[in-house]
């Protein structure tokens, strides 16, 4: 297999990472804090901060948790990936 195959293929790590900034902006546009999101959406700080590291895999169920505390929908969270 060439490395030609892989061109424009993004890698899982990548997705988080940009699932995770995206996560961050609206977290900072919605003036939270890490701590206040985790709060709001019913999940550990500790999580959150991993999630938006690109860390962690996101479950759907946790996705919209966060989006639903974020007032926005999912689809703008993953609209970049």
């Amino acid at each position: 297999m060439g490395l030609g195959l892989f061109i424009g293929v993004r890698s899982r790590s990548d997705y988080r990472v940009i699932l995770g900034t995206a996560i961050r902006e609206e977290r900072i546009r919605a003036g939270l804090s890490q701590e206040k999101l985790a709060e709001k959406a019913d999940l550990h700080p500790n999580y959150m901060g991993r999630v938006e590291r690109g860390e962690e895999h996101v479950s759907l169920a946790a996705l919209r948790r966060i989006a639903r505390a974020l007032k926005v929908r999912v689809a703008e969270l993953v609209k970049d990936i």
